[in-house]
């Protein structure tokens, strides 16, 4: 299947999804391994979504500093670097909060900014998913009503 296919595409994002709800089930210390291969899973699906992706972002971000944006895509872009620095940021603070990484003493700090980004993260997913509600109808065979 190749990676540019519409089934790929959304065979990826359903997983990045359900991955990333998955992630946010409350977790203790005794099932720390399910919230680490759940994030693990979710950071592999998110990376195959970017890379998936590359060609539309880099076209865009030519187009951004070239001053040649529409402005109905402009909106998509910033919340799309938003969302790979938000979450590159969790993703990070995620791996350093894993005990070889980092004493007892700075994970306190690692471990809320994982916390804090993971939750503004979600709220940016939330807000890409309603910008894209018509491309994810399509990918459904639903057609847009035609105006009277």
């Amino acid at each position: 299947m190749a990676m540019n296919s519409k089934r790929a595409k959304i065979i990826v994002d359903i997983c990045m999804v359900i991955f990333m709800v998955l992630s946010f089930i409350r977790w203790e210390e005794s099932n720390f391994a399910f919230h680490a291969i759940v994030g693990i899973g979710c950071m592999l699906f998110f990376a195959t979504h970017v890379f998936i992706h590359r060609k539309w972002i880099k076209a865009v971000t030519k187009s951004c500093f070239a001053g040649k944006i529409k402005k109905a895509l402009r909106g998509k872009y910033i919340i799309n670097m938003l969302l790979l620095l938000v979450w590159g940021v969790c993703i990070t603070a995620g791996f350093v909060t894993i005990p070889p990484f980092l004493s007892d003493a700075g994970s306190g700090f690692w471990s809320a900014l994982h916390g804090v980004t993971a939750r503004v993260g979600l709220g940016l997913v939330v807000i890409h998913i309603v910008q894209h509600i018509p491309v994810i109808k399509s990918y459904f065979g639903v057609k847009k009503k035609a105006q009277p």
